[in-house]
C-alpha cells in the first residue's frame, strides 16, 4: 500500500467557523451530542481529493506532553485505501512538530480493523476505560456484532 498522498490528494486543516463535516465524523462517533463535546475545542483536517472531502480526523490537546486523536473516520465508499492510515501519519506529523511527546486514540473493544491499523503503525494499548460505552450513551452500541462496553486507549510515543 502506498502511503504517500496521490497528487490530487492534501490534508488540511479546517478554519475555525467552517462547516464540520459531521457525515463522516458520525462513522466514528455515534452521536452528534457525543461529537459536540469535543469537537469544538479540536483542530479539524479533512483528507480531500480534488475538491470532495474523502477523510476527518479531530486533533486535541490532551495534557502538556500528550495530543489526541478524538476522531478518525474515511468515506465508506473510500474505506481501505490507505486514507486512514495517511491521516495517522499525518496527526503524528503535526503532534511531533508541536513537540508532544505521546499521541493517544480511543477505540472499542470490538473496532478488530481500526485496532489492527493503530497498532500497525506503532500504538500500544495504554488504557482500558471499563465500561465506557455504557455509561456515556443510553443506547446498546452494537459493532461487528459485538455490544461495546470498554475503551481501549492507545498511545504512541513520538521519537524526537
Amino acid at each position: 500500500m502506498n502511503l504517500l498522498l496521490e497528487k490530487t490528494d492534501k490534508i488540511r486543516l479546517i478554519q475555525e467557523g467552517s462547516k464540520l463535516p459531521y457525515d463522516l465524523l458520525l462513522l466514528a462517533d455515534e452521536t452528534i451530542e457525543a461529537i459536540d463535546k469535543y469537537i469544538h475545542d479540536s483542530e479539524i483536517y479533512i483528507y480531500e481529493r480534488e475538491g470532495e472531502t474523502l477523510g476527518v480526523y479531530a486533533l486535541q490537546m490532551f495534557d502538556g506532553e500528550s495530543i489526541e486523536i478524538k476522531n478518525i473516520a474515511v468515506s465508506k465508499t473510500c474505506q481501505g485505501e490507505g486514507i486512514g492510515q495517511r491521516m495517522l501519519l499525518n496527526a503524528m506529523e503535526q503532534a511531533k512538530d508541536r513537540g508532544f511527546k505521546y499521541i493517544l486514540i480511543g477505540t472499542s473493544n470490538a473496532a478488530f480493523r481500526q485496532l489492527y491499523i493503530y497498532q500497525k503503525v506503532g500504538f500500544e494499548i495504554f488504557e482500558i476505560k471499563k465500561d465506557f460505552y455504557t455509561k456515556n450513551y443510553s443506547q446498546e452500541l452494537i459493532e461487528n456484532g459485538l455490544p461495546l462496553n470498554h475503551m481501549l486507549v492507545l498511545r504512541k510515543q513520538l521519537n524526537d
